[in-house]
C-alpha cells in the first residue's frame, strides 16, 4: 500500500512543481506586456528588475496555485487511467478513495500553507512590488510625458505636448510653464515641435524646442505696478531654444513604502480587522453628523423653530395659535409671493445638494470598508480554491482517463476561466451593495463546489459520463435502434450511403 501511495505521489509532485511554474512564467509574461512601456527604454539596471519581476511573481501565486492544483491532478489521473494503473489498483481491492487520500493529505498542506502566504507573505511582496513599480513609472519622465495633459512630475515645471511621434520621439506644440521662482506663470515657453533627452548621469532633463516664442512677465521691477497688477512684461521669438532643467533624484529614487501601507492589499487579517473597526466608527459619526445636520438645517430650521418656541412663549393661557399656510401665503403680496417662493426654490435646491454629497461621502466611504472586508475573505478563499480544484481536477482525471498537458490544460483553463468570472463578478456586485460582501466572495465556491462533489461522486462509483467510448456505443445502440446499423459513415463512401440511406 505504500508503494502505491509513493507511485502517486511522485506522479503528482512533478507535474504540480512544473504547471506551477508554467503558470507564473504565463501571468510575469502577461504583467510584463501590460506595463511593457513603464519599463523598456529607462535604462534600468538588472538587480531592479530581478527584484520587481520576484515580488510580482509571489503576489501572482493566489492565481497560480489554484490552477496549477488543478492541471496537476488532472495529468496525475489521467496518466494513470490511460496506462491502465487505475483499473489494476481497483483490480487489487484498492479503492479510488484510498488512491486518493494521500494526495488529499497534501492538498489539505498546500491550503493551509496557502493561508499563511496570503496572510504574511503576500501583504509584504504587493508591498514592494507597488512601490517598485511607482518608482520605476516615475524614471525618466521624457517617456512618461503623455499628449494632451499637463505633466507636473518634475518639480518646478508643468509641461504639456499636443502631439508625440512614437518612433523619432518628436513633439509638436509644446507648451512649458516655469514655476521655479514660484510667483505663478510669469515664465511661459510655446514652441511648434522639440525633443527632450536625459543625460547620461540622469542628473539633468535637456529639452531642445524649435520655432516658438517665450514669455517672461518681470513682477519685481516695478514694487508700485504690482498693486495695480500691470507688469512690464517681454516676449522674444527664436528658431531654437535649450532648456536645462536639473533631475534631482531621477535616477530611480525609493520611495517611503508607509505610502502604500494603508491599501487594503498590503494588510494582514489583524490589520484589516483593525483598520475595518476604525473606519466602521468614522462611517457611524459621518452618518450622524449628516443626519443632525439635514434635520437642524433644512427639515427642521433652528430659526424657524425658535420663532414657534417664542410665540407660544408669548402668546396668553388661554390663547391657541392656529397658522394655515395657504392663508398666509395669499395675504402677501404679489412680490412677497415671489421672494417666498424664490427662497422656498433656494432652500430646497440645498437641501438637495446637501443630500447628494452626504450621500456620495457615505456611499465612498462604505465601499471602501467593504473592499477591506472582500480582502479579509480573500485570505480563506484561496486556501479553500486549490482545496475544491484538486476534489474537481483528480476526478475528471480519474473519469477522463486522458493524460497529458494538452486535454489536461483545456479542462484546466475552462474551469478556472469560469471561476475567475464568478469571482469578479461576485466582488464587484459585494461592493455595489448588490450582495452582501461574504455572500459576493465565497460566490465562486458556492457554485463550483457542487461540481467537485459530483464529479467525485461519479469517478468513486465508476461512473462512465466523461468517456468518450460510452457515448460512442450510446450512438451504436441508437443507430441499431433507428435502423442504420449497417451505413458506413467513412468520407469515400459517403455519397454512395445517402443513396442507401434514401432507399431505407
Amino acid at each position: 500500500m505504500k508503494r502505491i501511495h509513493i507511485l502517486v505521489i511522485k506522479s503528482y509532485l512533478g507535474p504540480f512543481v512544473l504547471t506551477f511554474l508554467v503558470v507564473v512564467f504565463l501571468l510575469l509574461m502577461q504583467f510584463l506586456w501590460k506595463y511593457i512601456d513603464d519599463l523598456v527604454g529607462k535604462g534600468l539596471e538588472f538587480k531592479v528588475l530581478a527584484e520587481l519581476l520576484l515580488y510580482t511573481s509571489a503576489s501572482l501565486v493566489p492565481m497560480a496555485l489554484p490552477l496549477a492544483t488543478m492541471l496537476a491532478s488532472i495529468m496525475t489521473f489521467g496518466d494513470l487511467g490511460e496506462n491502465n494503473e487505475l483499473i489494476a489498483m481497483k483490480s487489487a481491492g484498492i479503492s479510488l478513495q484510498r488512491i486518493f487520500m494521500p494526495l488529499v493529505i497534501i492538498s489539505i498542506l498546500v491550503s493551509i500553507g496557502a493561508f499563511f502566504f496570503a496572510n504574511n507573505v503576500l501583504p509584504y511582496t504587493n508591498l514592494k512590488m507597488r512601490s517598485l513599480l511607482y518608482d520605476v513609472q516615475r524614471q525618466r519622465p521624457e517617456l512618461n510625458i503623455k499628449p494632451g495633459i499637463f505633466y507636473n512630475g518634475i518639480e518646478g515645471y508643468s509641461i504639456k505636448i499636443a502631439d508625440k511621434d512614437p518612433k523619432t520621439n518628436v513633439m509638436r506644440k509644446i507648451i512649458v510653464y516655469d514655476h521655479t521662482e514660484k510667483k505663478g506663470n510669469t515664465y511661459v515657453i510655446r514652441a511648434d515641435s522639440g525633443y527632450m533627452k536625459v543625460t547620461p548621469d540622469k542628473s539633468n532633463l535637456i529639452m531642445t524646442m524649435y520655432h516658438g516664442y517665450s514669455y517672461y512677465e518681470d513682477m519685481d521691477r516695478d514694487k508700485k505696478r504690482r498693486r495695480s497688477r500691470t507688469y512690464p512684461h517681454r516676449r522674444d521669438r527664436f528658431e531654437q531654444q535649450t532648456l536645462i532643467i536639473e533631475l534631482t533624484g531621477f535616477g530611480l529614487v525609493r520611495s517611503d513604502e508607509g505610502l502604500f501601507k494603508k491599501s487594503y492589499q498590503m494588510m494582514n487579517i489583524v490589520q484589516l480587522e483593525q483598520i475595518t473597526d476604525s473606519l466602521n466608527k468614522v462611517l457611524k459619526e459621518k452618518e450622524a453628523e449628516f443626519k443632525k445636520g439635514f434635520f437642524n438645517d433644512y427639515l427642521f430650521n433652528k430659526s424657524y423653530r425658535w420663532r414657534i418656541d417664542q410665540m407660544k412663549k408669548d402668546k396668553p393661557p388661554t390663547m391657541d395659535i392656529h397658522f394655515s399656510i395657504d392663508s398666509a401665503y395669499h395675504k402677501l403680496t404679489p412680490h412677497e409671493q415671489l421672494a417666498v417662493v424664490r427662497s422656498a426654490i433656494n432652500q430646497s435646491r440645498a437641501a438637495k445638494n446637501f443630500i447628494s454629497t452626504g450621500r456620495l461621502n457615505i456611499e465612498g466611504r462604505d465601499k471602501r470598508i467593504k473592499k477591506y472586508d472582500i480582502e479579509w475573505h480573500l485570505k480563506f478563499t484561496l486556501s479553500v480554491a486549490c482545496l475544491i480544484f484538486f476534489f474537481i481536477g483528480a476526478p475528471l482525471g480519474a473519469v477522463v482517463r486522458k493524460g497529458g498537458f494538452g486535454m489536461s490544460a483545456i479542462f484546466s483553463t475552462l474551469f478556472f476561466v469560469l471561476y475567475y468570472i464568478i469571482s469578479t463578478i461576485g466582488k464587484k456586485a459585494a461592493v455595489e451593495g448588490v450582495f452582501s460582501v461574504a455572500s459576493g466572495v465565497w460566490l465562486s465556491t458556492i457554485l463550483v463546489l457542487p461540481l467537485g462533489i459530483f464529479l467525485t461522486y461519479k469517478a468513486t462509483t465508476d461512473s462512465m459520463i466523461l468517456n468518450m467510448e460510452y457515448y460512442v456505443k450510446i450512438q451504436k445502440k441508437l443507430m441499431v435502434f433507428l435502423g442504420m446499423e449497417d451505413i458506413d459513415w467513412t468520407p469515400d463512401d459517403r455519397l454512395k450511403d445517402e443513396n442507401t440511406l434514401a432507399d431505407k
